[in-house]
């Protein structure tokens, strides 16, 4: 009996023992809850950032085209929710919800976007690689011309369809109008642009970090919503989304013209977004859990 007893013991023993394996190790490490903590998704921010740095040029450019797109779309659905909308909440509450459709496909798909490559890559390089090199400067680049070209694709494809009616381009005149309104200022309309800018992509880092930290779809895509809702509400100025309706700004009747959208916005627009992601977001958060990262990296004492 009392050999029986022992070996129940010992096979209760193993089992908790590897139910003590299953679970997270150190702060890092995959949760069994429903959320990851802050370090955890700094932790994936990281890792991500890796993964879009190791793809192959044309992997880089298909998913930075299908970002684009995604982006026209979510301009042309925010067009089409606010139109003929008074009130002014409700009009903010609506353009935003409808370019978070956008955001929800992007952050979903793993296509790559340029705001949110402003906080992947550089929580990469300030915990794994170091210092900056020529071939995230290079990914940077493509992922912005790649978002360029699919946004204007699926705006030529918009135009094309003849879908739209004239209250469409009215309202596009409208949210175009807001968006240009600093190139009458001059130098003091670039700086305003890339301080709007900063505060865009540290809004975009925020969807982005809410996101990642959803385990299940229904949170992923709230995660994504709330953040770009007050962005658009707030008239920050993020050139991924500017691409989208510039896109079909310049297919339509606008007032303004290519050059206009790109020197006395985008410009500013991503130098700001690059700002505020890689600083008020990244390297915030990796340098606030820097100690987290480390141990899971096996740089801890």
């Amino acid at each position: 009996m009392h050999v029986s007893h022992r070996k129940q013991d010992r096979k209760n023993l193993d089992k908790q023992m590897k139910e003590a394996e299953k679970q997270p190790n150190d702060d890092t490490e995959s949760p069994n809850r429903q959320f990851y903590i802050p370090s955890q998704i700094v932790n994936e921010f990281g890792e991500k950032g890796r993964d879009h740095l190791a793809k192959p040029f044309r992997a880089q450019m298909l998913l930075a085209f299908t970002a684009g797109s995604f982006m026209s779309f979510g301009a042309a659905f925010s067009i089409l929710l606010g139109i003929g909308i008074e009130a002014e909440g409700l009009y903010y509450l609506l353009t935003g919800l409808g370019f978070a459709a956008g955001y929800a496909m992007v952050f979903i798909s793993g296509a790559v976007l340029f705001t949110e490559i402003n906080v992947m890559l550089p929580t990469y390089k300030f915990h794994i690689a170091g210092l900056m090199h020529k071939d995230m400067v290079k990914f940077w680049l493509s992922s912005y011309l790649g978002n360029i070209v699919g946004a204007l694709f699926v705006a030529v494809l918009i135009q094309s369809s003849g879908s739209l009616s004239q209250p469409f381009y009215t309202e596009l005149q409208f949210m175009l109008d807001k968006k240009m309104k600093f190139m009458e200022l001059g130098a003091a309309g670039w700086f305003e642009i890339i301080v709007s800018g900063i505060l865009a992509n540290w809004l975009i880092g925020m969807a982005a970090f809410l996101t990642t930290a959803a385990r299940d779809i229904t949170g992923k895509l709230l995660g994504t919503t709330l953040p770009v809702i007050l962005f658009v509400a707030g008239n920050f100025q993020h050139s991924a989304a500017n691409m989208g309706y510039f896109s079909l700004g310049v297919l339509s009747d606008s007032s303004y013209k290519w050059y206009e959208f790109v020197f006395f916005n985008l410009i500013p627009a991503s130098i700001g977004n690059i700002i505020g992601g890689a600083l008020l977001v990244a390297l915030l958060f990796s340098y606030a859990y820097k100690e987290d990262l480390d141990k899971k990296q096996g740089n801890g004492n």
